[in-house]
């Protein structure tokens, strides 16, 4: 289970002494606003919180699932505790490091902001238009994007173009040490230093890739999950065979389809389309069977069925 995965990566993280050796002064960012309160805005906004030690906003237009994401990050520092791996003083400092709302505006003290909402161009739009007029004239605007055009998002901060760019955090967040930062046409280079300065202190290891459809990662991992779901359904293999070969053969953590599960089937195919409709290059065309899966809502984990049953 995903969660199990992120609970076991986290407990390890924890055993980590705190440290504050990336002075505030080098990213000046005294307070950190995450927007989507999803596996990926709790990830960022727990290692903030933690290894970063900076206040965090948590913002969802969902109480709901903020409730959801709170109980989850007190069941993972509870038993970090209950192991011996964590001082009750430090799960409680981190704790109280993280403040939840459900409205943007309370971001207008934030002088980094992250979003990490579905791969959806319109909500990302109105969202950087938004922050554009609400946050501090040096406040960093990121998208957590892993395929729409970051200078696309960055026009519709209007007057704030230079401040946006994208830290593209890998899933699960506190598990995955890579990070993709992406520039967009108007990104000033004191936005791009800032971020990675604030991206190392959160103990990840930045790379910066440039604003060109997929970036680094998707531009090279999608199309490696699409064949699989191409290979599966015209027969060349069963699902397990796919899996086992490439995990078995080649020594990564999980086969393709594995992947494609944890990572969601919709997101997968929402970067394949991004792909094939941006590049107009007929091999990034997604999968039939992909599509399919995701119309019949069958999304991987989150769903409780993807190319394996989680039920």
């Amino acid at each position: 289970m995903l969660r199990s995965t992120i609970s076991r990566s986290l407990r390890e993280s924890l055993c980590r002494q705190f440290s504050v050796s990336a002075a505030v002064g080098e990213h000046n960012v005294n307070r950190l606003g995450v927007i989507g309160a999803g596996q990926m805005g709790l990830g960022i906004a727990l290692v903030a919180a933690q290894d970063a030690q900076v206040p965090v906003t948590l913002v969802d237009n969902s109480q709901e699932s903020i409730n959801k994401s709170m109980m989850f990050m007190e069941t993972l520092l509870q038993k970090s505790v209950d192991k011996g791996r964590l001082a009750s003083d430090d799960a409680q400092k981190i704790k109280d490091r993280i403040s939840t709302t459900t409205q943007l505006s309370s971001l207008s003290e934030s002088d980094f902001v992250i979003e990490a909402v579905p791969e959806n161009p319109s909500l990302k739009a109105k969202i950087f238009s938004e922050l554009a007029e609400i946050t501090p004239s040096n406040a960093i605007l990121a998208t957590n994007t892993s395929s729409i055009s970051i200078t696309k998002i960055a026009a519709a901060a209007k007057g704030a173009e230079h401040r946006v760019l994208s830290t593209h955090f890998m899933n699960p967040v506190p598990v995955q040490k890579g990070v993709e930062i992406i520039a967009g046409l108007q990104t000033s280079p004191e936005t791009l230093t800032r971020a990675l300065s604030f991206v190392r202190a959160m103990g990840k290891i930045p790379s910066t890739s440039k604003d060109s459809p997929g970036f680094l990662v998707n531009r090279m991992l999608m199309p490696y999950i699409n064949e699989a779901v191409i290979c599966l359904e015209t027969g060349v293999g069963g699902k397990e065979d796919i899996d086992n070969i490439m995990k078995n053969g080649t020594n990564v953590p999980m086969g393709p389809l594995k992947l494609a599960d944890l990572i969601g089937l919709d997101t997968c195919l929402a970067i394949m389309k991004v792909l094939h409709e941006d590049t107009a290059d007929s091999k990034y065309r997604p999968a039939v069977l992909l599509q399919k899966m995701v119309d019949a809502g069958w999304l991987g984990k989150k769903s409780g069925k993807g190319f394996y049953d989680y039920t």
